[in-house]
């Protein structure tokens, strides 16, 4: 098996002890300006990992609060191939 980041950065705070701070944003919730600043807040703040959700037109799996902002995103005019244009933050 292949280890990647997220793979590293569980290990080094399971042998530390310590639990995954994972917070979750909706691309393009706000702008995609918005999505980098709140990714480089989270990241500020101490986030471990950061997950990223790509809106999409039928979120019903998702609560209450992802899917309006999912629905939010999509009316802002959010795509996979505008999410995809430019990195995120400085670690991708």
């Amino acid at each position: 098996m292949t280890e990647n980041r997220i793979d590293r950065t569980l290990q080094a705070l399971k042998q530390q002890g310590k639990k995954a701070l994972i917070p979750f944003v909706t691309a393009g919730h706000g702008g995609y300006d918005r999505t980098e600043q709140l990714v480089l807040q989270m990241e500020k703040a101490g986030a471990d990992i950061i997950e990223l959700g790509v809106p999409f037109s039928d979120p019903i799996a998702e609560g209450p609060v992802i899917q309006h902002a999912s629905e939010q995103a999509l009316k802002q005019g959010t795509t996979l191939a505008g999410c995809g244009k430019k990195p995120i933050c400085r670690c991708c």
